[in-house]
């Protein structure tokens, strides 16, 4: 089978690589030089933690040259930037906490790798990713994709993975979903890709240097980082914030407010008078939230009908029970508990057990 891989240079593609060849396949490798931050410090540029670091890069073109894979090296650092990047900047400047994670999964990852595979004549596109696919077989005869998450549930990546389509699905392969992490360490010791003591896991945002975006919002979103009050409800100020968009609903951490019986946490943001509206830890609860940008992997409920799913709000979260009801390219998700405030931008994904349902945006 002729197949494409994505080769970031990390450990899971090259792990990859080296079992497509083992199976007896025609692999061709691919990265992408995607956008990285021309205004982060030079020093933090080169950390091995990022996908286009410059040792992973050179892990990927060593693997390549050691299996004798072609690697083509395709820049979409522009469209990358405009997909991507300038959203996520967007949304922070309104307010809004977006994942980019998945929408780069949809448009780059998969929407232009899946185009490339089919240029070129492969037969499917194969990732580092941890999760699964199956094919299942309906009633009337036809078939349909499953996305499942990994054996891995420490690893699983399903929740990235929610926007992507049938066609899309019926393309992808994905080595690693029936393996543990350390069954492809093992398998990376076994083949001689190289970890160093210091390897560590690649970070999810990959378009700057540092582990957590505070200090790139700062570089870019200087007009936005106007200091104001932190209130509690009734308007009582408790602190001084550094900019809203530093800031998301839920957020526990960094609010620099000590001496409190109660740690506060993060409730509203109210952009039109640049305040940060907190609250004690757990004294405000929510019972539902609205959900725009429906997508579904393989099927859609019917519309107007609630119906019990699982969910998560974060990749690696705990599932939390409730019933889904759709509008359109609406929904309504009423949580079986009372849950914390959910942050505006980000992605509550379904799930039926072990299968991705499908997912949508957090809107209120």
């Amino acid at each position: 089978m002729k197949i494409l891989l994505a080769m970031s240079g990390g450990i899971d593609s090259s792990v990859v690589a080296h079992l497509l060849k083992e199976q007896g396949h025609e692999v061709l490798g691919v990265r992408f030089n995607l956008w990285t931050d021309p205004l982060a410090p030079a020093l933090a540029q080169v950390l091995p933690t990022k996908c286009c670091s410059t040792q992973n890069i050179a892990r990927a073109a060593n693997v390549a040259k050691k299996l004798g894979i072609p690697l083509q090296v395709i820049d979409l650092e522009q469209e990358f930037k405009e997909t991507v990047v300038d959203p996520f900047l967007d949304a922070h400047r309104r307010g809004i906490t977006p994942n980019p994670c998945i929408g780069c999964n949809r448009t780059i990852k998969f929407g232009k790798l899946l185009a490339l595979a089919k240029e070129l004549n492969c037969d499917q596109l194969a990732t580092g990713h941890y999760a699964r696919t199956a094919t299942e077989k309906l009633s009337d005869g036809t078939e349909r994709m499953v996305l499942l998450e990994s054996v891995d549930t420490k690893k699983d990546q399903s929740y990235y993975l929610y926007g992507l389509t049938q066609d899309q699905l019926k393309r992808v392969y994905f080595p690693l979903g029936s393996m543990l992490k350390s069954e492809v360490y093992g398998l990376a010791e076994h083949f001689g890709v190289p970890l160093p003591d210091s390897y560590r896991e690649s970070q999810d945002l990959c378009f700057f240097p540092e582990k957590t975006p505070e200090e790139f919002l700062k570089r870019h979103l200087t007009s936005s980082m106007s200091p104001g009050n932190i209130t509690r409800k009734d308007g009582t100020i408790v602190g001084t914030h550094q900019g809203l968009p530093l800031y998301t609903v839920g957020q526990r951490r960094g609010l620099k407010i000590g001496g409190l019986k109660v740690p506060l946490e993060v409730v509203e943001k109210d952009s039109e008078n640049n305040r940060l509206i907190v609250a004690d830890r757990g004294s405000i609860k929510i019972n539902s939230v609205q959900l725009s940008d429906m997508r579904f992997v393989g099927w859609s409920p019917e519309p107007g009908t609630p119906l019990p799913f699982e969910c998560r709000v974060r990749s690696l979260s705990m599932k939390k029970h409730g019933e889904l009801t759709v509008t359109g390219s609406e929904a309504t998700f009423r949580f079986s508990s009372p849950q914390s405030p959910q942050a505006p931008g980000q992605s509550l994904v379904l799930y039926r057990g072990e299968e991705v349902v499908g997912g949508g945006v957090i809107v209120s």
